[in-house]
């Protein structure tokens, strides 16, 4: 399983796509899926308030708002292959 973090704003509409866009992902890959309410850490608030939707796995982000949905795709399963 590779593990990803959405860093996601309350009432983010581009938040909810992205939260639907790694449910859809994880059906096909093994993903295991984190989801944080920046407004529950100032310090994740600072940083990522005007960037949400925030994507990261393997140890970095592999992706901001907006976000390509072949693009994460492809950046998901290259880390799984151990290409990322």
């Amino acid at each position: 399983m590779l593990p990803v973090t959405l860093y996601r704003g309350r009432e983010c509409g581009l938040c909810d796509r992205a939260e639907a866009l790694l449910a859809r992902l994880g059906r096909r890959l093994p993903l295991a899926v984190e989801v944080v309410d920046i407004g529950s850490d100032p310090g994740l608030e600072a940083r990522y308030f005007l960037e949400v939707p925030v994507i990261e796995a393997g140890g970095r982000v592999v992706a901001r708002a907006p976000i390509s949905e072949a693009a994460l795709a492809a950046e998901l399963e290259a880390l799984l292959a151990g290409r990322g």
